[in-house]
């Protein structure tokens, strides 16, 4: 146990360093120059040489990556380039923002999800099971801009104003005024990925309850509560945690259109911020910590097989 969490954590680590480098070439093969960047369109030849200098750009590709990276574990990220301010701050806030919205939408998922998903799965070929299955794929059909319209109209219109139709609000500015700006975002992300856990739920269920050791808990006399509870979710629900891994990785970076619909200020909008200014080190930075989530997140999803099942035995 203790030596496969060692060597989990040491292909985190590679991964992640393969990442950086690859983040590195990729920011830096763009054309054009971060010191004319910085300079400006009308900088002198002279001056965007002498500011290449000072940054260490005129040096070997290599040496170049080995000066970040260094820097990047000792937490110095630098500063963005358009916003004038440390890069360690603008995601810092970013990154709250995000994990607020991920952790919303996340936990309604598993609570929706989950059950409903299980509920088809007992409930096979059954009315209840074909109608929670065409709703999942009804909400796994409409696109994320559309559903987010929809619940703009429905619920912030002229009409209602029950909730607010985008922005962000920080927490002392009132915790219902908080949440009143997080609730139509996250619902928007839940429609969305409601499906996919539903439909993983089901199938794992289904797969579950056709295997032998659940045949046999039952004609030993186990309770259906205790046979669904104990051993069918158990097991079945292996493929949902993978999934929902996977999500936690896309809500805290890969929302740009739920971002861009309700003007919420997560990490989604930075990246395209940062791509539409070139502005590298905050580019650079922000994909890395994505990254780093999806990793991180796979870990805990490894964690969690070896407890739920533990005919898993990692070597």
């Amino acid at each position: 146990m203790a030596l496969y969490i060692i060597n989990r954590i040491f292909y985190i680590f590679l991964v992640l360093l393969v990442v950086s480098f690859i983040i590195f070439f990729a920011t830096h093969i763009l054309p054009g120059s971060a010191a004319n960047l910085i300079l400006g369109e009308f900088a002198t030849t002279e001056s965007i040489e002498t500011l290449e200098r000072e940054m260490g750009l005129d040096k070997p590709f290599y040496v170049q990556y080995f000066n970040w990276a260094r820097a990047t574990l000792s937490g110095e990220w630098g500063e963005s380039y358009v916003m004038k301010q440390p890069v360690t701050s603008v995601i810092k806030l970013r990154v709250k923002n995000s994990a607020f919205l991920a952790g919303f939408a996340l936990t309604a998922v598993i609570l929706i999800g989950i059950p409903l998903g299980t509920l088809a799965g007992l409930k096979h070929k059954s009315k209840a099971d074909l109608a929670i299955v065409t709703g999942s794929y009804v909400g796994i059909s409409v696109p994320d801009f559309v559903t987010g319209i929809l619940l703009i109209l429905v619920f912030a219109g002229t009409g209602t104003g029950i909730f607010p139709t985008g922005g962000y609000r920080e927490f002392s500015a009132g915790f219902s005024e908080w949440l009143r700006h997080l609730v139509l975002p996250s619902a928007t992300l839940t429609l969305i990925l409601l499906a996919h856990v539903v439909r993983q739920t089901r199938s794992g269920v289904i797969e579950v309850l056709k295997s032998n050791y659940i045949r046999t808990a039952r004609l030993k006399g186990a309770r259906e509560g205790h046979v669904v509870l104990r051993h069918t979710l158990r097991n079945g629900l292996l493929p949902t945690i993978t999934v929902l891994a996977m999500d936690l990785g896309y809500l805290m970076g890969s929302i740009v259109i739920v971002e861009e619909v309700f003007a919420y200020p997560g990490m989604g909008r930075l990246i395209i911020y940062a791509i539409t200014n070139r502005d590298i080190p905050l580019l650079e930075m922000s994909v890395l910590i994505i990254a780093a989530i999806y990793t991180f997140s796979n870990f805990v999803a490894d964690m969690l097989y070896m407890y739920l099942d533990p005919r898993i035995r990692y070597r």
